[in-house]
């Protein structure tokens, strides 16, 4: 009886061993599956007629001296049409920058060791700029009717509504590094460069009187505030510090 039974148990378990594995071997498939198909990363850009390197940077959300670094290019920065770009650091350049940054010096003659347990307090950052400080000034009139978030793409700036036509000044002294239309959402894009590490942004403006490389004073006439295809009026603010979308709120001056 134990015999005719043997064939039929050993069928039994082969069948849980097949199914245990399948069950085990499943996710990590999926897993794989979702990694080639959603995680990409855009690591080039090829370039477009009218496009600057400031405005490829500011597309991709990168600081322009570093995207001018990974393409071994130099000042004035000049780039042309079907240029290939890198927008992402190489592991070379990202390990370079890893040891800078940690890389102690020795301690200095005469300096007092610090005691197990004791932790010394840091210096300051001192953060040297020869530009002169800046002052900022609302970029036009009207109701704010979207604030900064960093979460949201769409978001990063501030929206002001007006009135078609009227004017868009510069919201502080500097130069025209981009005007066009080539980034997607923005309509009729304007940059000023105001050091080495502010810009700022106007978007979705018509009749732009500025010309690329062209310096602006605080309170320009850049363009007239435009639609680019929504109902009402408005223009889309943004300034960037070191390539990095920041609040402009923070450096506006209170509106009375």
């Amino acid at each position: 009886m134990l015999l005719r039974k043997t064939p039929l148990l050993l069928l039994i378990i082969s069948l849980l061993f097949i199914s245990g594995c399948i069950r085990f071997v499943k996710p990590a498939e999926q897993k794989i599956h979702n990694s080639n198909t959603v995680n990409k990363v855009v690591t080039h850009h090829h370039v477009k007629p009218g496009e600057t390197l400031y405005s490829i940077a500011f597309e991709y959300g990168r600081d322009y001296r570093d995207v001018a670094r990974w393409n071994h290019i130099r000042p004035p920065y000049t780039i042309f049409p079907r240029q290939k770009l890198r927008v992402v650091p190489i592991k070379s350049d990202i390990k370079h920058n890893w040891n800078k940054t940690t890389q102690r010096k020795p301690p200095a003659r005469g300096s007092k060791p610090v005691p197990r347990g004791e932790v010394r307090p840091p210096r300051p950052v001192v953060i040297s700029n020869s530009n002169k400080k800046l002052h900022w000034d609302w970029p036009t009139r009207g109701k704010l009717v979207s604030t900064f978030s960093m979460r949201d793409p769409g978001r990063r700036g501030i929206d002001i509504e007006g009135k078609k036509g009227q004017p868009v000044r510069a919201a502080a002294a500097g130069r025209v590094v981009y005007r066009g239309n080539g980034l997607r959402g923005y309509g009729n894009l304007i940059i000023i460069k105001h050091n080495e590490s502010y810009f700022s942004a106007y978007a979705h403006t018509e009749r732009v009187v500025v010309k690329e490389n062209e310096k602006v004073k605080l309170g320009q006439r850049l363009a007239d505030m435009g639609t680019t295809g929504f109902n009402k009026a408005k223009l889309h603010f943004e300034i960037r510090r070191n390539g990095k979308p920041v609040n402009p709120l923070r450096y506006l001056p209170r509106r009375r």
